[in-house]
């Protein structure tokens, strides 16, 4: 008999406190959505167009206006209450995202990508004194090291971007393209995905490093990894403290897309 009350109790409490719990969950999201509500975004994508720098070997994007295909007659809002564009593009264009299926054919597109790893505690690596006296610099490990003394160490399962301010000659296609550039050492990926645990990384430049085969984006992508490229507007986000919302189209077995990233600081 006194088993059955125990049981009996814990059951009713169980009821009872049931309806709380839950409002004490729905209320947790609510005030974080109050804290984040209150913080400043940066956006992290730069606004792409046909003139937008690309890779040669990719070629600009074509926009148009989107048309009827039974007489090739364009929408418009006079005529038909309603106008929309159409997009000829390569997948890495602008601010976009590079899954690990982009370099290794059994790697996951981006429709198996996990809606989890959109959100990420966002760390930022500055380059850029360091280009004062060389200007192609490669971020190494020895440098992450440095940024540790200062920062603390790396987060496990958080982003880390480079940043290099190779975003500010966005408007000047010719010098955001030069070759070399700032970029990633392959000692240094390596050390965040393998003894930091990171899950992604991102930079300003169009690709991870300037080695003739490419070896750090080679690596990373074909290790289970993803990046976005050409990132703007990281010189206004803390070294640490910050999240990143990257989002991006859900292409059938999607290669790359572009990308909208932003930043939520602390």
């Amino acid at each position: 008999m006194a088993r059955r009350f125990c049981c009996l109790t814990v059951g009713c409490l169980v009821i009872l406190l049931a309806p709380r719990i839950a409002g004490a969950q729905d209320d947790s999201l609510t005030k974080a959505y109050e804290i984040i509500a209150t913080r400043r975004f940066v956006d992290l994508t730069h606004t792409f167009s046909p003139n937008t720098p690309v890779w040669k070997g990719f070629g600009p994007a074509t926009f148009a206006a989107a048309a009827d295909p039974a007489d090739g007659r364009p929408y418009t809002i006079p005529d038909d209450g309603f106008r929309a564009d159409f997009f000829a593009m390569v997948g890495q264009y602008g601010t976009h995202i590079d899954p690990p299926a982009h370099f290794d054919p059994k790697g996951a597109t981006l429709d198996q990508l996990p809606l989890k790893q959109m959100i990420l505690k966002l760390v930022v690596f500055d380059s850029t004194p360091l280009l004062a006296r060389d200007p192609n610099h490669a971020f190494t490990a020895d440098d992450i090291l440095a940024w540790e003394r200062v920062h603390g160490r790396v987060p496990r399962g958080c982003f880390a971007a480079l940043r290099t301010d190779l975003s500010k000659d966005w408007n000047n296609p010719v010098r955001f393209k030069r070759y070399p550039f700032p970029a990633w050492s392959l000692d240094a990926i390596r050390f965040l995905y393998e003894q930091r645990g990171i899950v992604a990384n991102g930079h300003e430049s169009l690709d991870t490093d300037t080695t003739p085969d490419m070896k750090s984006e080679t690596w990373l992508l074909q290790h289970g990894h993803w990046q976005i490229e050409v990132m703007d507007n990281l010189d206004k986000v803390p070294a640490t403290g910050a999240l990143i919302v990257a989002t991006w189209a859900k292409p059938a077995h999607g290669l790359g897309f572009p990308a909208r990233a932003f930043a939520i600081l602390p």
